[in-house]
């Protein structure tokens, strides 16, 4: 079958910001920070990642962006708890306005 045909297949999942696809590792070298700083930002309950059936943490693209900007903020000085609240206020605010702008979109 066809991705056009079967909406499901394997391939969707390749443009799913969602998609757990990068183990620790490779997450902590696409965002130049370290696996340790990854475990930070998750006890600090920025991001959590979903587990393998081996027990190994899995990240999404949606997920590393959040770490990437975690990092940015620390990298310029700002305690890792600290970054985590500054990323999540930020995130709620992106989607405050774009649900704002949503609102304000003529029906019909």
């Amino acid at each position: 079958m066809t991705q056009e045909t079967h909406p499901h297949s394997p391939t969707d999942r390749l443009d799913d910001d969602d998609y757990p696809a990068y183990t620790m590792g490779r997450a902590a070298e696409m965002i130049g920070a370290t696996p340790g700083f990854l475990r930070a930002i998750g006890e600090a309950r920025l991001i959590t990642p979903l587990r393998s059936e081996g027990g190994h943490r899995r990240y999404s693209r949606y997920q590393l962006r959040i770490a990437a900007r975690a990092r940015e903020l620390v990298d310029s000085g700002t305690p890792i708890e600290a970054a985590c609240r500054i990323v999540i206020l930020e995130d709620q605010l992106e989607e405050a306005l774009r649900l704002n702008e949503e609102l304000r979109k003529p029906t019909g």
